[in-house]
This record gives C-alpha cells, structure tokens and sequence, in this order.
C-alpha cells in the first residue's frame, strides 16, 4: 500500500521538488495551491508520470475551513495520510532599514500564512496522522529565522514563529507524530528572483556564494531531499531544525 504525503504550496519551487521527490519514491502526493492552478496541474502530471496517485486541492492556508476542507479531500481520496509537509509561504520584501515600509496588515498577513496557516494545517492533519506508523510533519522554514536576515523584518519574524511552533508541536503530538523543520537559505528559483528583481537577485546570490563554506546556494530539489528524508526516514529525530543552506549559518558563527 502506497504512503500519502500532502504538500502546502506545492504548485512550484521547493513544494513542486518536494512532490516530485516523493512520488519518485513510490508514495501518492496531494498538491496544494491557492493561486495558480496551472503550475499545480504541471506539478501533478510529473507526479503521476512517475507512478504516483495525485490529488490536487485548491485552499488559502491562512483559511482554517479550506485547511480543513484540505484534509478532508486527502481522507476521501486516499483514507489518511503518513507525512504533512507545511511548505506554502509569503512575504512582502522590504529592506530592513526601512521600518516604515511595513505595516500591521503586513504583518498580519505574513503571520496568517507562516505560522498560523501551519498551525491550522497540522491540526485538521492530525486525525489523518495518528495511528499511521512514521507519521511526521515537515514545517519548511528559513535561515532568515536564524540569522536575522532576509526579505522583511516582518518575514524574519514568523520564521522564527514558525520555528518555536514546530519544537512545541513536536512536544505536543509525541510519540505518535514527528515535527520537524527544514530552514533553506539562498533558494535558487522565480520566487526570490521576482522578488527582487533580477540585477538585486544576481548581487544577492553572488554575495551568499561568497558568504557560504561550500561556496553554493541552494536548488528547491536540494530541500526537498532533506524533505524527503524527515518526513519518510529520520525515525528518531523530532522537534529539530534543519539548515540547507550551503554552510552559510556556519560562516557567521
């Protein structure tokens, strides 16, 4: 019988790599976006081109009842489910200095999707998880949370939420569910790079490589192979945070 793996913000990026990953290593996926419905449905065909099972459902994390609408189309399709990777994420980029450029709302939004939308994602998957043997959940956080650098204060912040959350959760949902999190750094991809825009984006990257002890930023497969290995190995590590990032945190200890 083949494991269920769900994936929030898994229409492209590292939640794309991550559904690939699993799928390659024999599970069946359920795909989440909340915006492009065409980027899910390319992400669903390499799934399933690979042998997977695919489920793909439309839901705004930061909506508790499409959270559980969620979970809800996973327990109709597939009975259950073995591993919930919390992957979907915003921000709005604003440099650090500039306190003005960001506000409550912004703040509020941020922390709607980065940590409250998790928190609403692993208890409607939580009834799924139970009872399943290995049942882990994958919280995908940042180096930002860890530095104190990155694309907002405001982003930096819930990262660093994001992180407290998942060491209470791993507490709290023990023994029968695991929780850990993966904190990429430099991630290669369109989201840093519309974000900053390309001249920002290549000064970025060139000033990480440099920065980092193995000279290298990050691709979406890299963290999806550390994914891979918390959700469906790592059978005695809960409540631990997990850098991919090229050795750059090491560089500023």
């Amino acid at each position: 019988m083949r494991k269920v793996c769900a994936i929030t913000g898994s229409s492209s990026g590292i939640g794309a790599a991550s559904a690939l990953v699993y799928a390659k290593n024999g599970w069946n996926v359920a795909i989440n976006y909340s915006r492009d419905a065409a980027r899910a449905e390319r992400t669903a065909r390499t799934c399933h081109e690979v042998g997977a099972e695919v489920l793909i459902v439309k839901a705004d994390v930061s909506d508790d009842q499409q959270c559980r609408a969620f979970a809800k189309a996973v327990t109709d399709k597939f009975g259950g489910c073995d591993v919930l990777v919390n992957n979907a994420g915003t921000t709005k980029f604003v440099g650090l200095t500039d306190l003005d450029g960001l506000s409550a709302e912004d703040f509020h939004h941020v922390y709607d999707v980065n940590v409250i939308g998790p928190f609403q994602m692993a208890r409607a998957f939580v009834p799924l998880l139970k009872g399943r043997p290995g049942a882990a959940i994958v919280n995908v956080s940042s180096i930002a949370g860890l530095l104190a650098s990155g694309s907002s204060i405001a982003y930096i912040a819930s990262k660093g939420a994001m992180n407290s959350l998942s060491l209470v959760l791993a507490r709290v949902l023990g023994p029968e569910i695991r929780v850990n999190v993966v904190a990429p750094g430099f991630v290669e991809g369109d989201w840093l790079r519309e974000g900053l825009g390309e001249a920002r984006y290549d000064a970025a990257k060139k000033a990480y490589v440099a920065d980092a002890a193995l000279s290298d930023v990050v691709t979406p497969e890299d963290v999806a192979a550390t994914i891979y290995w918390l959700g469906a190995g790592a059978k005695k590590t809960t409540g631990e945070i997990h850098l991919v990032d090229g050795g750059r945190r090491c560089q500023s200890l």
